[in-house]
């Protein structure tokens, strides 16, 4: 267990390299700059590490410190956060919110409801990015995820059920045109496939064989590892493609895509978020879900 003193030498450090000055620090904090300087040395003590380069009129941070300080920044803004999610004001979510999401969905789907969540919300401050491939939100401090499929371990996290997605095989007017449009899977091999990857492995697709939803490798002719232009590829006419249907709906209603092997279409796949344990009563995080969950089903 850390020493009594923990938090109030936290805050006083945090003050201070914000204000670089002792003296400064002392003023806002309303104590003694002799105050100040103690409590800074006994917390290098019990870290056993020098947090700040001092000068007769300024302090800096040291390499240490800059990494000490963006730790403490991030601790002392969720211990705001809770507190003031605990108060009158608790029914809407403040404070910075960190999101990832897969990258065709985020730009299609994800970022644009986040974006009315926001509106809805203004003390809510949105920091998203957008990835394919597998993410640990705990190492990488990241409060919410938006993921596709069955989950692995969800030992350390919390999910709940956004959405389900159809999938759809497509491809462009000009592109089947030219190569034809495949009836069954084994036209395929006359065809361009484009396909996703991670860690350097081709993905599969997803089909219907038989009743039952099974992994299928396509013949490989384009490997592009961003599901946006997966779909830009598509439009383009190189190939086809498989992606969730929402993510090519516009294509398709404006008829710059086009579906094909329907009678293959897998069985819908879930569309979870998936945020730390840790994480699991911070109001933002809470309040936001349950907004994408009502967004979803709008």
């Amino acid at each position: 267990m850390l020493p009594p003193d923990t938090l109030q030498g936290v805050l006083t450090f945090v003050v201070a390299a914000r204000a670089h000055s002792f003296t400064e620090a002392a003023e806002r904090l309303g104590v003694s700059k002799s105050a100040v300087g103690k409590s800074i040395a006994r917390l290098e003590e019990r870290l056993d590490t020098q947090l700040f380069h001092r000068s007769t009129r300024r302090i800096t941070l040291t390499a240490d410190g800059e990494a000490y300080f963006s730790a403490c920044s991030a601790g002392l803004e969720e211990i705001s956060t809770a507190e003031r999610g605990l108060g009158v004001g608790s029914h809407e979510p403040t404070g910075r919110l960190r999101v990832d999401m897969p990258v065709a969905f985020g730009r299609r789907v994800g970022a644009p409801l986040l974006f009315g969540i926001a509106r809805k919300y203004p003390a809510l401050q949105l920091n998203i990015t957008f990835s394919d491939h597998l993410v640990d939100p705990i190492e990488e401090g990241i409060d919410l995820l938006v993921r596709f499929g069955e989950l692995e371990d969800t030992s350390e996290l919390v999910a709940r059920r956004l959405m389900s997605q159809r999938w759809a095989i497509c491809a462009s007017p000009s592109y089947l045109a030219q190569a034809g449009e495949p009836q069954d899977l084994q036209d395929l091999d006359n065809h361009h496939c484009i396909v996703g990857h991670r860690r350097g492995q081709p993905l599969s697709w997803r089909i219907r064989r038989e009743g039952e939803t099974v992994r299928y490798a396509p013949p490989l002719a384009h490997r592009i590892g961003d599901g946006e232009v997966m779909i830009t590829g598509a439009v383009a006419g190189i190939g086809l493609c498989q992606m969730p249907r929402s993510l090519m709906k516009n294509d398709i209603d404006a008829e710059r895509l086009v579906e094909v092997l329907q009678d293959f279409e897998p069985e819908p796949v879930d569309v979870h978020a998936v945020w730390p344990r840790v994480s699991h009563l911070r109001p933002k995080v809470r309040y936001v879900v349950d907004e994408l969950v009502k967004c979803c089903q709008e």
